[in-house]
């Protein structure tokens, strides 16, 4: 196995692959000027300067592969601070695989899943806590995640995180610096202006973790929850929500066997919308396994509609709201065919006939605030990486025994060794500290070519 080194020239198309219109394939490396040179009929491009582009022929021998544009970034003004090169070409298979494999003759290899991104990161151009926003980025599906990927790549978290590292890390020097000194029994280290510092860094932390249940649900969509018996409309509504034929529909009981989900934006925010199997007794061990994993789509739902025909009688109602047990979860009674004759009448509930499509918009707009999209800061800090959060929890937790140490009157060493681990954790979050086994993983989810 060749030995793969960060300044080999790497290559990768970075658009998506298929035929389009334009293609854009792109080098990164010590010698990814000079190796495009070598195809390149135009402007001599090693002597171009960085941050232009040039009209050209990729040529292979004395062939014409395509008329291109090239783009030159110089160290150390580049995406990976390294020499870039990006060409623009048809976005034709045969020739964006013609292009690759020149370069690839001459030396260049192929670069893995996120390489170019791992490369900034490597290079100082970006941390890790933005390099992991690129990704989301990428992926974003709704304003509002857009908006934190943009925060996150800006270094909103980075810059929060740095922050209270800096100041920790201040104190972490003078308490070892007493360990030189642990003869004269001297003291650097003020104790009252540690555990201040820890309670204001506790005071910071602890928002930062709340956030994520709603940062999370943004950045992946919030998960909702469609249950009720069978046959009040549950398909019918997921159908009308989503202006498409998602679900089957019929008068059969039963119908719906399997979770179905699709996604839709209201007011900004991207929601998971879960079609389950009704809710009732059955002997059927297909619809029992659906109804089962109705159960599990509850339990994994941030918010949960419950459906219900206002025609049917109480009895049944209350045996399925007795049944379901929602406890402290988040739900919004809807009153489904509010068009005819009602037996059943719930407070706060919200009225919709899913048939004739009424009510929806005033729905949609109940779902959006009660899963926080009022409360949502567009200037505010925000978690949405699972990384960062688990990262933060234990900085905290290892605060908490920097804390108890000092009530407990530790040794220097000791206490030392807690506030290290504390800054360990912290610094994973931007990459100050970081294994090769978490950049692998990081880095392996993104898209070959980024």
């Amino acid at each position: 196995m060749n030995h793969q080194s960060h300044n080999d020239t790497i290559i990768a198309l970075s658009t998506a692959p298929g035929i389009s219109a334009i293609a854009m394939v792109r080098l990164s490396g010590d010698n990814a000027i000079d190796l495009v040179s070598k195809f390149f009929k135009g402007k001599n491009l090693k002597s171009a300067e960085s941050q232009t582009l040039h009209f050209g022929n990729i040529i292979d021998e004395e062939t014409i592969v395509d008329e291109v544009v090239v783009g030159i970034y110089r160290n150390p003004r580049s995406y990976t601070g390294q020499d870039l090169v990006e060409i623009s070409c048809h976005g034709s298979d045969f020739i964006v695989q013609t292009i690759i494999r020149l370069f690839l003759e001459a030396g260049a290899r192929l670069a893995n899943p996120g390489e170019f991104t791992q490369r900034a990161y490597l290079s100082g151009k970006i941390d890790l806590s933005q390099a992991e926003a690129v990704a989301d980025l990428i992926a974003s599906g709704s304003a509002a995640a857009h908006k934190l990927a943009i925060k996150q790549l800006k270094g909103s978290v980075s810059n929060e995180i740095s922050l209270l590292r800096e100041q920790l890390l201040r104190f972490a020097a003078l308490i070892e610096l007493e360990l030189d000194f642990s003869t004269e029994d001297v003291e650097f280290a003020n104790r009252a202006e540690l555990i201040s510092l820890i309670q204001d860094i506790q005071k910071k932390i602890h928002p930062l973790i709340a956030s994520f249940k709603i940062g999370n649900a943004v950045k992946e969509g919030y998960p909702v929850a469609i249950i009720g018996l069978p046959n009040v409309g549950k398909s019918t509504l997921l159908n009308t929500l989503l202006q498409e034929e998602k679900a089957i529909v019929t008068e059969i009981a039963g119908t719906t066997r399997d979770i179905i989900e699709d996604e839709m934006i209201i007011h900004g925010l991207n929601f998971r919308f879960i079609d389950t199997a009704g809710i009732r007794e059955t002997t059927d061990l297909v619809e029992s396994m659906g109804i089962e994993r109705s159960r599990q789509a509850i339990r994994n739902a941030e918010l949960v509609l419950f459906i219900y025909d206002g025609t049917e009688e109480k009895d049944s109602f209350n045996k399925l709201m007795d049944e379901i047990s929602l406890g402290n979860k988040l739900w919004i009674a809807v009153h489904n065919k509010s068009d005819v004759n009602q037996k059943i009448i719930l407070d706060n509930e919200i009225q919709i006939s899913a048939k004739h499509q009424t009510g929806i918009e005033e729905l949609k707009t109940h779902i959006w605030k009660k899963a926080g999209g009022e409360t949502i800061d567009s200037n505010a800090v925000m978690l949405t990486n699972h990384r960062h959060y688990e990262a933060l929890i234990n900085t905290s937790d290892a605060l908490v025994n920097v804390l108890k140490g000092l009530e407990n009157g530790i040794s220097g060493d000791l206490l030392a060794l807690d506030i290290r681990t504390a800054l360990d954790y912290l610094g994973s979050v931007t990459g100050e500290i970081s294994s090769d086994e978490v950049l692998g993983a990081i880095f392996s989810k993104f898209c070959i070519g980024k």
